[in-house]
């Protein structure tokens, strides 16, 4: 709960103030947009305004909510037996010709 002596988030921003903005970002707003922003905006200072008031006294900064893990397999060299065969390959594309992917002709080539 904001203690009495936060600024209430009307006298924090005002539609002059958003106006401001929106012409400097080269955008025009209609009457109703300005002052659905304006309420936004002041919902959001709201908010980060509650967020100053808690005590954060021996929490140490994150970049992250929860620790970052590889989750993938490492990279190891492995010879080519260990690879797909290029007949189980070709047997399940689309279609094969000697031994090759067979794709549509590109850029009006000749088939």
């Amino acid at each position: 709960m904001p203690s009495n002596d936060a600024t209430p988030s009307t006298e924090r921003i005002t539609a002059a103030d958003v106006a401001k903005v929106a012409r400097l970002a080269r955008l025009r707003l209609t009457d109703a947009e300005l002052e659905r922003f304006t309420h936004q905006l002041s919902d959001i200072l709201d908010h980060a305004g509650d967020l100053d008031l808690l005590d954060l006294d021996g929490v140490e900064p994150m970049a992250r909510p929860v620790p970052l893990t590889n989750v993938l397999r490492p990279d190891e060299p492995q010879s080519s037996d260990a690879a797909l065969r290029r007949d189980d390959v070709l047997a399940a594309a689309p279609a094969a010709e000697d031994g090759q992917f067979r794709v549509p002709p590109v850029l009006g080539e000749a088939p």
